[in-house]
This record gives structure tokens, sequence and C-alpha cells, in this order.
């Protein structure tokens, strides 16, 4: 995929980012807060978690001390009249929305019998239906925005058994954003707002990889959240009518940039990465 020219930095763009209270949500709005953008945090995390570290408070200050300003929004998306009244909070903070990253997501890697449908209902409902939520909260101002962009943080559309047998309920709700990315690139283009999903090509060291997919051997063969930060950027400083329907993974898109070393990125050196689902 050839991606146009950057268009400059984020300085003084507004950013709403679910699930920023830490991981690659965070990330995400700190890089752009280096530039001097404006970052609403729409996280649950109002008070330390014993488990989770951060809040959404935290990561405000760390965006603050970054460069840019922050709005620290407790949300659970979930329910909708909670994204709305973030929306509007940003609206009347910094005028608008220009950028919209999808980000939150909840995780569970098990098979049809070991899914309650508790579980199952989390997943849609926050993967899912929450994007498709917060894309409809934010469009209305999107649609006023000179470079408006959707981010979701999702798998390439792949319909191989492999990603299904082991995890259906999560691979359907994954997709199901993925999905959401499909649909609105194409009912939007005409109006300019760009619609892509961007995954990471190896594993990330976030709270899931730590708790699901093997503690800190798994962290060590991860990357950092920094790599998918640094490639949502390169995104987001694109013309929009000219970068929307892709579905980027990380390297794909620090490639097309110019970046071909990611060495830095590695959480330890010298460990194996171990691929990412979807991959």
């Amino acid at each position: 995929m050839t991606l146009a020219a950057p268009t400059g930095t984020l300085k003084g763009k507004t950013l709403f980012i679910t699930g920023a209270s830490r991981g690659i949500g965070k990330a995400i709005g700190l890089r752009a807060a280096r530039d001097g953008a404006n970052v609403v945090i729409a996280a649950k995390t109002v008070a330390p978690h014993p488990k989770l570290a951060g809040t959404i408070y935290a990561a405000a200050a760390e965006m603050e001390a970054a460069g840019g300003k922050a709005l620290a929004c407790a949300v659970d998306i979930r329910f909708e009249d909670q994204i709305r009244q973030a929306v509007a909070k940003a609206v009347e903070r910094f005028g608008g929305i220009d950028i919209l990253v999808n980000n939150a997501s909840a995780i569970s890697l098990t098979g049809t019998l070991a899914t309650p449908m508790q579980r199952f209902d989390l997943m849609h409902q926050v993967n899912v239906r929450g994007a498709f939520a917060c894309s409809q909260a934010c469009l209305p101002h999107l649609l006023k925005a000179d470079n408006p962009h959707i981010l979701n943080i999702a798998p390439p559309l792949k319909l191989e058994a492999r990603w299904f047998a082991p995890h259906a309920a999560y691979t359907m709700a994954k997709y199901g954003m993925s999905m959401c990315v499909l649909g609105m690139a194409e009912e939007f283009r005409a109006q300019g707002v760009a619609v892509n999903a961007l995954w990471p090509r190896t594993i990330i060291a976030t709270a899931a990889v730590m708790n699901l997919l093997g503690g800190q051997e798994a962290i060590r063969k991860s990357r950092k959240p920094e790599i998918m930060a640094d490639a949502a950027h390169a995104i987001f400083t694109r013309p929009a009518r000219e970068c929307s329907g892709n579905f980027f993974t990380d390297e794909e898109v620090l490639r097309a940039a110019g970046s071909a070393d990611f060495r830095n990125y590695a959480m330890s050196p010298d460990a194996e990465l171990i691929p990412d689902l979807f991959c």
C-alpha cells in the first residue's frame, strides 16, 4: 500500500481515544501530545486498580507533561449516554474532534464451551458495539474537521477457520470492529472521513499480554506500545481523502513512512518476537 505524504504534525488537533488510560491507547495519546495535540482520555479507570496500572487522571497528567492538553473522561463505552457526555465535554473544551481512536477492547481467548455468555456479551458490547457507538457520536464533529480520521485497533479481515476455532466469540467481536472499517470507510468516503484499522505484527507489551498470553515471558517477547503509536501518528498525518479503508499492520505503515529498523521497539533485543493473532 502506497500512502500519501504526511501533512505535518498533530499540533492543535483533538483526539478522542477510548481505553487511553494504559497500553496502546495511552501510547497513541502521548505521541500526539508531544506534537501539542489535545487528547480526550475516554476510559473507565478513575482510581488505582490492584492488577492494572494507570488511571485516566494519571494518563492526562502525563500527556500534559509531554506538551499536549488533556481531558480525562470517565467512560464505559457500553453505555451510549456516557459516550455522548464525553463527546460533548470534548467539543466544549476543544471546539471539535479531529480523530477518533477506537482502542478499548475486551478479550477472552476461550472456546465455545468455556465462554460464559456474560463474557460473550461483554466482548461484543465493548468491541464492536462500543466502536460503532463512539463512531456514531463523533462523526457529526469529524465531518466538520479539516482532516478527520477514525482508527480502529482491529485486525485484518481474514475469514479463515484457524482464527475462529480456538476463540470464536473473541474473533467475532474483533472482526466486528474490522467490519465497521469496511462499511464506514465507503459510507463516508465522499465526505472525506478516513476510516482505517491498525493491528500489531507482533504481540505488544500490555496488561492483556501479561495476564492472558504468558506473563513476563510473553512480555519479554513483545514489542513496546510505542510502535503502534508511531504507526497511528503516521496514518493521522496523511490526507484523509487519500488514506481510507485500509487494514494496516504497524510494520507496514512504518516501512511506508521510511522506517525499516524496529529493534528499538523490542522489549528485549535478544528475544524471539511472538506474532500477534490474525497475522
